[in-house]
């Protein structure tokens, strides 16, 4: 039973990370913590490993088919992504957990309430972006940056690295919501956490069984999550997800501040 619990676990995972390109993980860590009794390390490393194969590509051959994927800098961050990775799972195991637990809990409330945009609210004549602004020529290096400081959050808390992704292309690159989404759910679809789990491995914090039957479970879920991505209004989809990381966010205050 207990399996089939961690399957559950990558069902639910998959459509959240299917939906918001999110990688899953941030499900994944605060469920294993509360509800299977892992510590945030081994919690992590799990997350991570579950996430090494492209148990999310079904979803990315959804968003590919709907125009919403930009490969060329999707590659440009799974190198960022890779790199950061090391130094992500390097620090995870040398700071505190509680530490740990409360830097996590402060990126997500941040971030929860960014996304909220309220100051937009008081601005006229909004006006739709595009699904992917390409129209003025971005570095590779700025790609890179994106995924380097998405693999050391990856590394440092177990993440897929979508939950750092998918807010800098909407704030700093201008991309559409759903288009952040797919790109970011594409940059973590080659194994980018390999240094970090090898880290956690080293250190004694992996179960590779539990993180197979997650990752079974991701490969179901990201395929129904994708196709709702792909037929949520973008306004909608940016507010949905803005209150599921705030619902996150409180929780982690709740449990560890």
């Amino acid at each position: 039973m207990e399996y089939i619990g961690y399957l559950i676990l990558g069902i639910v995972a998959g459509i959240l990370s299917g939906l918001f390109g999110i990688g899953g993980g941030i499900v994944m860590v605060p469920s294993l913590i509360v509800i299977f009794g892992m510590d945030i390390l081994d919690a992590n490393a799990t997350s991570l490993a579950s996430m090494l194969l492209p148990v999310g590509v079904l979803g990315v051959v959804a968003y590919y088919k709907a125009g919403l994927i930009n490969v060329k800098e999707s590659l440009w961050i799974s190198l960022g992504l890779f790199l950061g990775s090391f130094f992500g799972g390097e620090f995870a195991v040398n700071i505190s957990e509680s530490l740990l637990s409360k830097l996590y809990a402060g990126i997500l409330l941040y971030v929860a309430l960014s996304y909220f945009d309220i100051l937009s609210y008081f601005k006229k004549n909004k006006k739709q972006k595009p699904l992917i602004q390409n129209n003025i020529p971005k570095p590779f290096w700025a790609f890179i940056l994106v995924g380097l400081a998405a693999g050391v959050f990856a590394g440092l808390f177990g993440k897929g690295g979508g939950i750092v992704i998918v807010p800098m292309l909407i704030g700093i690159f201008h991309y559409n919501p759903k288009a952040a989404a797919a790109t970011s759910l594409a940059a973590l679809q080659l194994p980018v956490g390999l240094p970090s789990v090898i880290i956690y491995a080293n250190n004694g914090h992996l179960n590779i069984l539990f993180a197979t039957f997650i990752a079974l479970g991701i490969v179901v879920g990201v395929l129904f999550g994708s196709k709702l991505g792909v037929k949520l209004p973008s306004a909608m989809f940016k507010k949905v997800y803005a209150f599921f990381l705030l619902a996150v966010a409180v929780y982690m205050v709740y449990k560890y501040i």
